[in-house]
């Protein structure tokens, strides 16, 4: 199992953590002798925000969610005195998860309606993981995504440091909202369990009780300076931004300067107010009073919009704090968790979820899922479904909408990556998780293959998630002849 610097990614056994109704359909599954295999699909229907895309992430968790997966007296007490029969209880004793897992790599910018995550397995074992994947991979990917619609949003020379842990929802939260935002993007966290998970120096400058402890601000900055001379960024907003902390910030460096303290790493950072204004006028104040140097932090509920307000205005900021808007961020990925195939005497059935609401029905079969990018401009595309085992064409290829078999496209002078990397084969893992500096590398690249237009806060393009001809005619006859057996 991976160790975070001498910490479990997953601090306990998790193998209860689910939904009762896993358990009533694993104990129905095996009364009926029903121990076929079956794939799950989890994915998502909509971007949280009205995004452009969304980042992949808990894989990291999953992993050790899987490896851990057994029932210890303890589960084996809770089944017993819920009233289930012993057979269940010695079924349970003896589980070992014998199944298959296929993802996208943590970091990955992913879409609506696409396989994030296949689930190949006996059913029983497949429906006792349910849950716990949904809640693992919903949690991971919303602060993966806020974080780096903070990022697209930053200047690139400018350092976001995340800072979100007192805003999270609990603990644990606190820790994956540190860990997912440095892979989508952060500089760094706050948070100093999460800094000594990762091995990495915690981040951060004072707060507004260090200055209202001191009978001055003044002599609160001089005392801070003479610690942390080597980090002497001041909070300047305690009283008034302008008339007093900015002034006291440039009498404390005007200080290191007389006392010969290193002048290397000064600064300010603003918490309140009107950041535009603010920062500009303190700029000047700084540049005036010969500190040019003295960088500027901004802080105070920032958002991707609000970031991209800033830059518009010709705010001048060399860092940003940032933490309510990766910690708790608004909107829910909503990933779901479908059934779509099933093997029973050992024969391969795809299986589907109709709906009246197009977007709610499910794409079925064991499927592929393949990213075209340009070869002139090493853009992405679309990502494109076909059945597991079908060709797909390499050279000229027609993609259509799966909820639109009009909406379609051809598409020349195209490479493809298959997306979903195998986890588990048979449970067994085969997986190397990367440590976060490589997934943070590997999320930067693969967000400069979208199209800007993806890419952009306010109304971005749709990027598409389309399927071969061959796919789409293959779910409509799926969706066909459902419908005429259950009209029977």
């Amino acid at each position: 199992m991976k160790i975070y610097n001498g910490y479990e990614r997953l601090p306990r056994n998790y193998t209860l953590a689910t939904d009762a109704y896993e358990y009533t359909m694993a104990r129905g599954y095996l009364d009926g002798s029903k121990k076929g295999e079956a794939v799950f699909d989890v994915f998502f229907r909509k971007i949280p925000n009205n995004g452009g895309y969304a980042i992949m992430a808990g894989l990291d968790k999953i992993i050790p969610f899987i490896q851990n997966l057994k029932f210890d007296e303890r589960e084996l007490d809770y089944f017993r005195s819920a009233g289930y029969p012993k057979e269940f209880i010695d079924y349970l004793k003896n589980f070992t998860f014998h199944g298959t897992i296929k993802a996208i790599p943590d970091g990955t910018p992913v879409f609506p309606n696409e396989p994030l995550i296949t689930v190949k397995a006996p059913i029983i074992e497949a429906q006792i993981i349910e849950t716990a994947i949904l809640s693992l991979v919903n949690g991971a990917m919303e602060h993966a995504t806020a974080a780096r619609r903070i990022i697209e949003a930053t200047p690139a020379n400018v350092a976001v440091m995340e800072f979100g842990a007192r805003r999270a929802d609990g603990l644990e939260a606190a820790i994956d909202a540190s860990i997912y935002g440095i892979m989508a993007g952060c500089a760094g966290t706050s948070n100093v369990i999460a800094a000594q998970m990762l091995n990495k120096k915690a981040l951060g400058t004072m707060a507004h009780s260090w200055v209202e402890s001191f009978p001055s601000e003044l002599e609160a900055f001089i005392a801070y300076a003479k610690v942390y001379p080597d980090n002497a960024i001041l909070l300047v907003d305690t009283y008034d931004t302008l008339k007093s902390g900015v002034k006291n910030a440039i009498k404390t460096f005007q200080y290191m300067k007389e006392h010969n303290l290193p002048l290397n790493n000064i600064g300010i950072r603003i918490d309140s107010g009107d950041l535009a204004y603010l920062s500009k006028e303190a700029r000047k104040m700084m540049d005036e009073a010969g500190f040019s140097n003295a960088k500027i932090c901004l802080s105070n509920g920032l958002t991707a919009e609000t970031i991209e307000s800033l830059v518009a205005q010709g705010a001048i900021f060399n860092s940003l704090g940032v933490g309510d808007n990766i910690s708790k961020p608004e909107g829910r990925m909503g990933c779901v968790y479908k059934e779509v195939a099933l093997r029973e005497d050992g024969i391969w059935a795809p299986k589907i979820k109709l709906s009246n609401d197009t977007i709610k029905i499910v794409n079925p079969g064991y499927k592929k899922l393949y990213r075209a990018y340009d070869k002139e401009t090493g853009y992405a595309i679309a990502d494109i479904m076909t059945e597991s085992g079908k060709p797909i064409g390499k050279d000229n290829l027609i993609i259509v909408s799966p909820e639109d078999y009009l909406k379609r496209k051809e598409i020349k002078d195209f490479t493809l990556a298959e997306l979903q990397k195998p986890i588990f084969v048979d449970g067994t893992l085969v997986y190397d998780d990367p440590n976060i500096d490589e997934k943070q590398r590997y999320c930067n690249q693969a967000m400069a293959s979208l199209y800007p237009e993806v890419k952009r806060t306010k109304m971005p393009h749709i990027y598409h998630v389309s399927g071969t001809e061959e796919y789409v005619q293959f779910k409509n006859h799926l969706i066909e002849d459902t419908r005429k057996l259950i009209l029977k």
